[in-house]
Parts: structure tokens; sequence; C-alpha cells
């Protein structure tokens, strides 16, 4: 399906995010947090994005992409009225509705912010529905902090304790410098009764999870979310295949007990 760039918002010097409408009108496209669309630059190819609008606004399709690539380098070229091929969503998504009544814990690092903002829209529009809402978020540095003003929206509700932190500091940084884990230790939640979501580097993740259990939280209350070498998005072409599961099939979310022993083997 064809949509149109109604907006294109430069949000670091590599990451930008597309605000996309359908070209011809209809009931919009839902779907769930951490779900994928496969977006198509015309004559150009495609690629697997996670969808980081509100779920609760399905007429229109957020996407946050780093420009790394032929194809995302030329989506990061588009302009207010340009066209992008959508089909989609695909996917496994956040527990968000079987979370309900529990605390919630968001770890994210870097972009791994965006697949799980759905999440957080969700979870924020019915608040009354969860205990705690903790956001724990680390970039490189101050300057790669991804959605900081939203960030900040979200910290100033008396509601979600939001805590940020980062890589290295620099210029007027006051906040906290080191890994994201780090703040899982003194954040406030009740492990017996947590769902955690986490998306970020690999290695990130897997630190996040070992933080957590420290804390108490169990491997099955926790959720990754993993994007490697998605291409076709129904797994027929083997890319992504992970073990016994193919990422864009069985995933991108997966409870973390089930891939513990997959993700302990080095190099797979």
């Amino acid at each position: 399906m064809a949509y149109r760039v109604e907006r294109i918002a430069r949000d670091l010097y590599d990451t930008f995010t597309l605000d996309l409408q359908p070209v011809e009108r209809g009931p919009g496209l839902a779907f769930a947090p951490g779900q994928f669309n496969m977006l198509y630059q015309f004559g150009v190819g495609e690629v697997p994005i996670s969808i980081s609008g509100d779920p609760g606004e399905p007429e229109r399709l957020v996407h946050t992409l780093r420009a790394v690539g032929t194809v995302t380098n030329a989506m990061a070229r588009l302009k207010k009225g340009g066209s992008v091929g959508v089909r989609g969503p695909f996917g496994s998504s956040w527990p968000v509705k079987q979370a309900e009544g529990s605390d919630i814990v968001i770890v994210a690092g870097g972009i791994g912010l965006a697949p799980l903002r759905p999440a957080i829209y969700q979870v924020l529009s019915q608040r009354g529905r969860y205990g705690r809402v903790v956001i724990l978020y680390g970039a490189r540095t101050p300057k790669d902090i991804l959605y900081k003003r939203q960030l900040e929206r979200w910290s100033a509700r008396l509601d979600v304790f939001v805590d940020v932190t980062v890589d290295q500091a620099a210029g007027p940084w006051r906040g906290n410098v080191g890994v994201v884990t780090r703040l899982v230790a003194r954040a406030g939640f009740d492990p017996r009764h947590t769902t955690a979501m986490v998306c970020g580097p690999e290695i990130m993740m897997r630190y996040a999870v070992h933080a957590l259990n420290d804390r108490g939280v169990n491997d099955d209350r926790i959720h990754v979310s993993l994007e490697r070498n998605m291409k076709c998005a129904v797994g027929f072409c083997g890319h992504c295949q992970l073990a016994g599961h193919f990422v864009c099939r069985d995933g991108p979310v997966f409870r973390y007990d089930r891939l513990r022993d997959i993700l302990a083997v080095r190099d797979l």
C-alpha cells in the first residue's frame, strides 16, 4: 500500500522519523506495540522497521529509522509529499494487555526506544490499569538522546518514573553517567509483580536481563525485541533464523526464557 510522507523529523544526525498517512483514505493500519512494517522505497528496496507511533492513532504510521544502508539513506532524503510503500504489520508484540495489574519496567538503549514507544503510549493511555511505570533509557552521549522532549514530558508526570543516562558526558550535561543497566538497581518496582520490556543492542539487553534478575525479576517476566537480519517478514528467506526461530515470524518480541540458552551461545 502506498503512503504519503506527511512529516519527516530529523531526530539525530543519523536518525529520522517518518510520519506517514495512506494515499487512499481508509480506516488506518491497526497494529500492536512491538510489531514492524516492511517499508519500500520505490526503485531502491525495502527494509523492516518497527512501528514507533501510537497504537491509538492507526490512521498515522510513524517509523523512526537510522540511515545506515542504501534503502534507509534513500528514505532519509524524502521530503513532505513523497511516497513510501508499506506492507504489514508483522510479528509479535509487547505483552501490554497481559501485563495489566503489574508494574511495568521499560529498559531501552539508543534507538531501541523507538520499538518500545508504542507500548509506552498504550500503557500511559490506560494508566490506571498498571502499577508503577518505570522508563530507563541510555544513550551514548547527550546529543544521542532520542525523543528528548518526549522523555522530558514523561518525566514531568507524577505517575511515571523516568531515568536517563549517557555513556559519556559532554557539555552542560548534569544527569547520570554510565550504562543504562546501572539504573535498574535503584528503580522502584516490585520484582515479584513486574513485567519488563527491553530493547537495544544485544549486549545491552543481556546485561539488562542480568540486572533485572539481580532485582528478582524472573526470565519469564522479561521480554526482549530482536531485529537481527530480518528481510522478508514471513520466514521464507532464512536470513533472520536464530536456532529454531525465525525472528520475523516468531518475534521480534520474545519472552526471554525462550531465548536464554540460545543467546548465551557466543557469535550465534
